[in-house]
């Protein structure tokens, strides 16, 4: 790793002396060698990463893999919800808590007194769940774009400090360094957030930070629910409900579905095309500077292009997730506060439902 760790201070002097071109060949090739090209050049900044970055550490508890885990756990926190789970039997518990919603009975909540708390609160820890993931996601996302402009911004002073660059050249690289450490803190404090309101919902404060939860969020399915579909289930939910109530979950039903369908198409085309076209180009860019077709400022820029290609999918996938949970309430019956706003990564806040 030697060679590699000298990377970016050989670089910095590309326009000097044979012996520094000779430096920085070796160092190419070095990168060439390693598997993993990029991400390895990459690896040198850990060393000096500094305190500000540091995630502090914290105590996680259970494992909660899935949302069928969230929504069982969000349960026992209520516990005069056992009578109504006693009620609905184990076939539409297991429905319930596996998100299989449309399976169900439209009459359930007129038949069993209490169901509609027990899918409020099934909604509440599977929505919960989905934010936690996919801020986990983020926030390793996050680091990895921190890591590639601090390495730019190293990169960037030495130039200076060997007469290649001016100041003013700098600023542009210094302010994307500057730019993914606050990003790194917001993802942090989101992260932080999402724990936090998925130990609520389970009852959990107190007792433990977090929990230990997976890599990723469920892959999206390949197609969403068509509109006949969802069409019949709404009309038959609606044929139990009382007038009012009926003519709000119409407006509801309405909205829950578009923004389903929404966020099924953004997720596909932010994971489609969008990311798939940014993985080849991010391949390509590794090729060429291995090849010393390409400098390393090209390379650490696409780095964090890739990296902020990723962060927008994660977004996307995490919306449709609670699109598809709010819709599945809805045509249970329920009336979910508001819709999420399909706003990105950022956790924009929720579009309100329709009145």
């Amino acid at each position: 790793m030697a060679g590699l760790l000298a990377l970016p201070f050989a670089l910095a002097a590309q326009t000097a002396s044979p012996t520094q071109e000779a430096d920085w060949r070796r160092a190419n090739d070095a990168v060439g060698a390693l598997k993993r090209g990029h991400a390895d050049v990459l690896k040198w900044e850990q060393a000096n990463t500094s305190a500000a970055t540091a995630t502090p550490a914290s105590t996680l508890g259970v494992a909660m893999p899935t949302t069928e885990v969230a929504v069982r756990m969000a349960w026992t926190v209520h516990r005069d919800l056992a009578r109504a789970l006693a009620r609905l039997g184990p076939k539409n518990e297991q429905l319930i808590a596996e998100g299989r919603w449309t399976e169900l009975d439209p009459s359930l909540q007129r038949r069993v007194e209490d169901a509609s708390e027990v899918l409020e609160v099934a909604a509440a820890g599977r929505k919960a769940w989905i934010e936690a993931v996919a801020a986990q996601q983020v926030l390793k996302h996050q680091r990895d774009m921190l890591e590639a402009a601090q390495a730019a911004y190293e990169l960037g002073q030495r130039m200076v400090t060997v007469g290649n660059w001016s100041k003013l050249q700098l600023s542009p690289v210094q302010l994307a360094a500057s730019n993914a450490r606050m990003n790194l803190r917001r993802a942090q404090q989101a992260a932080a957030q999402a724990q936090a309101n998925l130990v609520k919902t389970m009852g959990q404060t107190g007792l433990q930070d977090g929990f230990e939860l997976p890599d990723q969020l469920p892959a999206i399915p390949v197609q969403p629910m068509t509109a006949a579909e969802l069409q019949k289930r709404a009309e038959a939910v609606r044929s139990h409900l009382p007038d009012a109530e009926s003519l709000r979950n119409r407006a509801l039903s309405k909205s829950a579905m578009n923004v389903y369908w929404a966020a099924h198409a953004l997720a596909q085309d932010s994971q489609g095309d969008i990311l798939k076209t940014r993985e080849f180009i991010t391949e390509e860019t590794v090729l060429h500077y291995n090849g010393m077709l390409k400098s390393v400022w090209d390379l650490l820029d696409e780095v964090r292009n890739q990296s902020q290609a990723t962060v927008d999918a994660i977004g996307a996938q995490r919306d449709f997730w609670i699109a598809e949970a709010d819709l599945q309430w809805v045509l249970q019956g329920g009336e979910p506060d508001s819709f999420v706003s399909l706003g990105g990564a950022g956790g924009d806040a929720p579009a309100a439902a329709a009145h």
